[in-house]
């Protein structure tokens, strides 16, 4: 790269990103409107300081605008399925049900927002755990804000080997580790133990937001349970089968969970009155005609089951799996360069997608099966469908909008060469010192492109260099890379806007950022000053 990597490039770098945070953050501008500035930001950035002309930024562009199709998906079957749901008043249903299932309120949040949304990390991704589960937890009375700070936090731990561990995969293809096995194991090792903390670390925060050292006390033992089993075992499945060490430890606690709501005591009543987390203006104020007698809670919960079930026989079943992702679509791209040598590789097939086993067809089928069910039951009035339809369809375009800006952008600086400058920089100055904020990188490469597997694909060679380099732990710096991916997913402004999206309140994403960037810096600063002092002090 023939970039120069100095104070004034690396800050300009860091100016679309700056301003996204403090537009967001301290002025609270929803994503909608945030986005776009920022994006044209970085396009300015690109054309004055690094030198992209307009035929590499209409590539990026489109680069970005497919790999924001892809999620798009997702938004608009997330989205319909959720209101296929409502339109029924199943949500009600589901409220009263899970009372039944276990009185205890903490409880309650911590299987839905802990364990449940951990399982669909395991098999979906792409932002789905958010997306179903926001709706979910606002069914059982909880905040939309904190429903969706709730779920961000849930389910960010499995964002290395969730998805069937395509962020995992993602590192080592980069990397080249796969052919050093005593790299690639310790690589793994750090990975793990450093997302276990971060595991354990975000069900203490779900107790702590519900009800401080009260509710802390109360839900101690259920938090240590589940951290053991999907922390401890996606440690020990990752030496076993790097596909499952998410999955199978999800599953396992979602067993566990349910045992340990027949314990005396989690089996009592009990909740904070005044916990800030919960809407309490909502309760009794569902009408007895509003919420179908005649349904259950596994007929209420059926179109998710039926989102579940398709998605393990597709993605588990390998004979099926194999044939399903024989046709995949991509786009080809010619080879680009700025004007300081800044290259983007040609590629024949960018991104390719699968269309029969992606997470969106998966929530379709599930949202057409919860129609033709609840309207079977009588429980979706004629034109109720439609009506779900228009509101999902309404829904879906300003998420699109911001959803799109901040992919494109972050394409834009990723093709001209302002990400690269970033990382860069940061190595020159703190030499050995960077271990401290090499997770950093990671999560800074989540938060730009809403996804852990693409902050392994954009920076985890780099990683892998600067620690050779620096003479630091290779392993070490690749397992801080992707633990700072995980950590990042709580901050995804993608994420962000589906759970706003499915949560009702569109235009308060800053409001929702602005409650999980301390925990999440803080844990990224954290690890980074463990890793530090692991190879450098100690």
């Amino acid at each position: 790269m023939n970039v120069p990597v100095t104070i004034f490039t690396w800050l300009i770098a860091v100016l679309p990103i700056g301003a996204l945070l403090v537009m967001m953050v301290k002025f609270q501008v929803p994503a909608l409107k945030a986005a776009p500035v920022g994006l044209l930001i970085s396009v300015i950035t690109s054309i004055t300081v690094y030198k992209a002309g307009p035929v590499l930024l209409a590539y990026e562009a489109v680069k970005g605008m497919w790999s924001a199709m892809v999620v798009l998906v997702v938004v608009w079957t997330a989205i319909l399925l959720y209101e296929m749901v409502n339109e029924a008043n199943a949500f009600q249903v589901f409220r009263k049900g899970m009372q039944k299932m276990t009185p205890n309120e903490l409880l309650q949040i911590l299987i839905l927002a802990r364990v449940f949304v951990s399982f669909l990390q395991g098999i979906t991704g792409f932002g789905v755990p958010v997306a179903v589960g926001t709706p979910l937890l606002i069914g059982i009375g909880v905040n939309p804000l904190w429903a969706i700070v709730l779920c961000l936090l849930g389910h960010a731990w499995g964002n290395t080997y969730g998805t069937l561990a395509v962020a995992w995969d993602a590192l080592v293809l980069q990397t080249g580790i796969g052919s050093d096995q005593t790299t690639l194991i310790q690589t793994a090792l750090w990975a793990t133990v450093l997302i276990w903390v971060w595991n354990f670390i975000t069900g203490i925060a779900i107790c702590w937001y519900y009800g401080k050292w009260e509710a802390l006390k109360k839900g101690f033992l259920a938090v240590a349970v589940i951290s053991v089993i999907q922390g401890g075992g996606q440690v020990v499945m990752s030496f076993i089968n790097s596909t499952l060490a998410c999955f199978l430890p999800c599953c396992l606690s979602l067993v566990a969970v349910l045992l340990l709501s027949k314990m005396k005591m989690y089996s009592q009543p009990w909740k904070i009155q005044d916990s800030q987390v919960m809407d309490r203006s909502r309760e009794g104020g569902i009408q007895e005609d509003d919420s179908p007698a005649d349904m259950s809670l596994h007929q209420a919960f059926s179109p998710y089951y039926v989102m579940t079930g398709i998605t393990l026989f597709v993605l588990l079943v390998g004979p099926v799996k194999k044939v399903l992702s024989i046709w995949q679509v991509g786009l080809s791209f010619p080879e680009t360069e700025t004007g300081y040598g800044f290259v983007n590789q040609a590629v024949e097939s960018f991104s390719p997608q699968a269309p029969f086993t992606h997470a969106g067809l998966f929530l379709f089928l599930a949202a057409v099966f919860g129609y033709f069910y609840f309207s079977r039951h009588g429980w979706i009035k004629n034109g109720g469908g439609k009506a779900a339809l228009k509101r999902a369809n309404k829904k879906t375009v300003p998420s699109a909008i911001a959803v799109t800006g901040f992919i494109v952008m972050s394409r834009i600086m990723g093709g001209t060469g302002q990400t690269s400058v970033m990382a860069q920089g940061i190595a020159n100055v703190l030499g050995q010192g960077y271990a401290v904020l090499s997770p950093i990188v990671g999560m800074l490469g989540s938060f730009m492109t809403s996804s852990n597997m693409a902050s392994n694909i954009l920076f985890s060679g780099f990683q892998q260099t600067t620690a050779q380099l620096l003479g630091l732990n290779v392993a070490a710096i690749l397992g801080a890379q992707t633990a700072g991916g995980a950590i990042g997913a709580t901050m995804c402004p993608g994420n962000i806007v589906l759970g706003t999206t499915t949560g009702g309140i569109q235009g308060q994403e800053g409001a929702v950022l602005k409650k999980v960037l301390p925990i999440s810096l803080a844990m990224a600063v954290g690890v980074g000053v463990f890793v530090f002092l692991w190879l450098v002090i100690i």
